[in-house]
Protein backbone atom coordinates (compact mmCIF):
# COMPACT_ATOMS: atom_id res chain seq x y z
CA UNK A 1 0.00 0.00 0.00
CA UNK A 2 2.67 2.31 0.26
CA UNK A 3 2.90 3.03 -3.56
CA UNK A 4 -0.37 4.86 -2.71
CA UNK A 5 -1.84 3.26 -5.18
CA UNK A 6 -4.84 2.94 -3.16
CA UNK A 7 -6.80 5.79 -3.62
CA UNK A 8 -9.92 4.92 -1.32
CA UNK A 9 -10.15 3.66 1.99
CA UNK A 10 -14.21 2.44 3.59
CA UNK A 11 -14.73 0.99 6.77
CA UNK A 12 -18.61 -0.25 6.99
CA UNK A 13 -20.92 -3.16 7.90
CA UNK A 14 -22.98 -5.79 6.60
CA UNK A 15 -25.90 -3.72 6.12
CA UNK A 16 -24.50 -1.12 4.33
CA UNK A 17 -22.11 -3.25 1.86
CA UNK A 18 -24.60 -2.59 -0.66
CA UNK A 19 -24.28 1.07 -1.03
CA UNK A 20 -20.64 0.25 -1.79
CA UNK A 21 -21.18 -1.79 -4.71
CA UNK A 22 -20.91 0.95 -7.22
CA UNK A 23 -18.46 2.97 -5.84
CA UNK A 24 -15.30 1.60 -7.91
CA UNK A 25 -14.52 -0.74 -4.65
CA UNK A 26 -11.66 -3.08 -6.00
CA UNK A 27 -10.39 -5.04 -3.02
CA UNK A 28 -12.78 -6.33 -0.17
CA UNK A 29 -11.41 -7.84 3.06
CA UNK A 30 -14.67 -9.04 5.68
CA UNK A 31 -14.39 -10.41 8.87
CA UNK A 32 -17.27 -12.42 9.32
CA UNK A 33 -18.80 -14.00 12.45
CA UNK A 34 -18.20 -17.87 11.94
CA UNK A 35 -21.70 -18.81 11.64
CA UNK A 36 -22.76 -15.81 8.98
CA UNK A 37 -23.36 -16.83 5.64
CA UNK A 38 -21.65 -14.75 3.20
CA UNK A 39 -23.54 -11.24 2.50
CA UNK A 40 -25.36 -11.37 -1.08
CA UNK A 41 -23.66 -8.07 -2.01
CA UNK A 42 -20.25 -9.97 -1.91
CA UNK A 43 -21.40 -10.57 -6.10
CA UNK A 44 -20.38 -7.54 -6.51
CA UNK A 45 -16.62 -8.37 -6.21
CA UNK A 46 -14.34 -10.81 -8.03
CA UNK A 47 -13.89 -13.84 -5.78
CA UNK A 48 -9.56 -13.15 -6.14
CA UNK A 49 -9.96 -9.76 -4.92
CA UNK A 50 -11.83 -10.50 -1.66
CA UNK A 51 -10.64 -11.99 1.63
CA UNK A 52 -12.68 -13.70 4.09
CA UNK A 53 -11.83 -14.43 7.95
CA UNK A 54 -14.20 -16.15 10.35
CA UNK A 55 -13.95 -14.98 14.37
CA UNK A 56 -16.12 -13.19 16.79
CA UNK A 57 -16.11 -10.00 17.72
CA UNK A 58 -14.49 -11.25 21.21
CA UNK A 59 -11.87 -9.60 23.45
CA UNK A 60 -11.44 -12.79 26.21
CA UNK A 61 -12.71 -16.22 26.07
CA UNK A 62 -16.46 -17.54 26.38
CA UNK A 63 -17.97 -20.24 25.68
CA UNK A 64 -18.66 -21.35 22.06
CA UNK A 65 -16.35 -17.83 20.85
CA UNK A 66 -14.24 -18.10 18.11
CA UNK A 67 -11.66 -14.96 19.20
CA UNK A 68 -9.14 -13.55 16.64
CA UNK A 69 -5.66 -15.05 16.74
CA UNK A 70 -2.43 -14.23 15.69
CA UNK A 71 -2.87 -16.01 12.30
CA UNK A 72 -5.82 -13.98 12.04
CA UNK A 73 -3.55 -10.92 12.57
CA UNK A 74 -1.07 -12.33 9.92
CA UNK A 75 -3.58 -13.22 7.37
CA UNK A 76 -5.04 -9.22 7.04
CA UNK A 77 -1.36 -7.86 7.07
CA UNK A 78 -0.65 -10.10 4.44
CA UNK A 79 -3.55 -9.55 2.76
CA UNK A 80 -2.53 -5.98 2.80
CA UNK A 81 0.35 -6.59 1.32
CA UNK A 82 -1.05 -8.13 -1.75
CA UNK A 83 -3.27 -5.57 -2.36
CA UNK A 84 0.01 -3.29 -3.60
CA UNK A 85 0.94 -5.97 -5.82
CA UNK A 86 -2.13 -5.59 -7.49
CA UNK A 87 -2.07 -2.74 -10.37
CA UNK A 88 -3.96 0.10 -10.78
CA UNK A 89 -5.87 2.23 -8.31
CA UNK A 90 -7.61 0.97 -5.52
CA UNK A 91 -10.00 0.80 -3.19
CA UNK A 92 -10.39 -0.91 0.07
CA UNK A 93 -13.14 -2.14 2.12
CA UNK A 94 -12.88 -3.77 5.36
CA UNK A 95 -15.88 -4.84 6.67
CA UNK A 96 -17.16 -6.56 9.79
CA UNK A 97 -20.85 -7.03 11.19
CA UNK A 98 -21.20 -3.54 12.35
CA UNK A 99 -18.43 -1.63 10.54
CA UNK A 100 -17.19 -0.48 14.28
CA UNK A 101 -14.84 -2.99 15.94
CA UNK A 102 -13.00 -5.64 14.24
CA UNK A 103 -13.11 -3.69 10.79
CA UNK A 104 -11.56 -0.79 12.38
CA UNK A 105 -9.09 -2.83 14.48
CA UNK A 106 -7.84 -4.66 10.85
CA UNK A 107 -7.63 -0.70 8.89
CA UNK A 108 -5.45 0.75 12.02
CA UNK A 109 -2.97 -2.30 11.73
CA UNK A 110 -3.33 -2.12 7.78
CA UNK A 111 -2.46 1.65 7.86
CA UNK A 112 0.50 1.47 10.46
CA UNK A 113 1.50 -1.48 8.26
CA UNK A 114 1.28 0.42 5.56
CA UNK A 115 3.41 3.66 6.74
CA UNK A 116 5.22 2.52 9.55
CA UNK A 117 6.45 6.27 9.95
CA UNK A 118 2.89 7.12 11.41
CA UNK A 119 2.53 7.39 15.53
CA UNK A 120 -0.24 5.08 16.69
CA UNK A 121 -2.14 8.31 17.16
CA UNK A 122 -1.47 9.49 13.80
CA UNK A 123 -2.68 5.61 12.87
CA UNK A 124 -6.29 5.67 15.13
CA UNK A 125 -6.99 9.20 13.78
CA UNK A 126 -6.78 8.19 10.30
CA UNK A 127 -9.10 5.05 11.30
CA UNK A 128 -11.57 7.42 13.07
CA UNK A 129 -11.69 9.78 9.98
CA UNK A 130 -12.46 6.74 7.93
CA UNK A 131 -14.96 5.69 10.26
CA UNK A 132 -16.35 8.04 12.92
CA UNK A 133 -17.54 5.27 14.66
CA UNK A 134 -14.63 3.79 15.72
CA UNK A 135 -13.94 1.04 18.56
CA UNK A 136 -11.61 -1.15 17.05
CA UNK A 137 -10.96 -4.79 18.95
CA UNK A 138 -8.60 -4.27 21.70
CA UNK A 139 -6.66 -8.05 21.45
CA UNK A 140 -6.27 -7.41 17.75
CA UNK A 141 -4.82 -4.35 18.14
CA UNK A 142 -2.44 -5.37 20.99
CA UNK A 143 -1.33 -8.59 18.66
CA UNK A 144 -1.63 -6.22 15.51
CA UNK A 145 1.63 -3.95 17.93
CA UNK A 146 3.34 -7.41 18.72
CA UNK A 147 3.29 -8.56 14.78
CA UNK A 148 4.14 -5.15 13.28
CA UNK A 149 7.49 -4.49 15.89
CA UNK A 150 5.27 -1.52 17.47
CA UNK A 151 5.12 -1.17 20.96
CA UNK A 152 2.21 2.17 20.41
CA UNK A 153 -0.89 1.07 18.44
CA UNK A 154 -2.75 -0.44 22.03
CA UNK A 155 -2.08 2.99 23.78
CA UNK A 156 -3.34 4.72 20.45
CA UNK A 157 -6.71 2.57 21.15
CA UNK A 158 -7.10 3.59 24.30
CA UNK A 159 -6.50 7.38 23.76
CA UNK A 160 -9.35 6.88 21.18
CA UNK A 161 -11.72 4.87 23.13
CA UNK A 162 -11.54 8.01 25.29
CA UNK A 163 -12.41 10.30 22.75
CA UNK A 164 -15.19 8.26 21.70
CA UNK A 165 -16.52 7.74 24.96
CA UNK A 166 -17.00 11.78 25.00
CA UNK A 167 -18.44 11.48 21.19
CA UNK A 168 -20.80 8.60 21.85
CA UNK A 169 -21.31 8.31 25.76
CA UNK A 170 -23.76 5.56 25.22
CA UNK A 171 -20.70 3.04 24.01
CA UNK A 172 -19.68 2.62 27.72
CA UNK A 173 -23.17 0.72 28.79
CA UNK A 174 -24.03 -0.63 25.29
CA UNK A 175 -19.93 -1.91 25.36
CA UNK A 176 -19.98 -3.48 29.37
CA UNK A 177 -24.11 -5.44 28.11
CA UNK A 178 -22.06 -7.07 25.21
CA UNK A 179 -18.82 -8.39 28.20
CA UNK A 180 -16.66 -5.57 26.35
CA UNK A 181 -16.58 -3.63 29.65
CA UNK A 182 -13.13 -4.30 30.12
CA UNK A 183 -11.66 -1.44 26.75
CA UNK A 184 -14.35 1.18 28.62
CA UNK A 185 -12.13 0.52 31.95
CA UNK A 186 -9.11 1.19 29.49
CA UNK A 187 -10.23 4.53 28.09
CA UNK A 188 -7.34 7.19 28.23
CA UNK A 189 -9.49 10.02 28.69
CA UNK A 190 -8.55 13.19 26.21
Amino acid sequence: MSDHRISLLTVCGIAELPEHDMRGVTDVLSILDPDTPEPAAFSAWPAHRRHLLRFHDEIAPRPGGVLPRETDVAAILDYGRGIADHPGEKHLLVHCHMGMSRSTAAMGMLIAQDEPGLTGDEVFERVFQIRKRSWPNSLMVRMADEALGRNDLFDAMRRLYGRQLVNFPSYAESLRAIGRGAEVDMAIAP
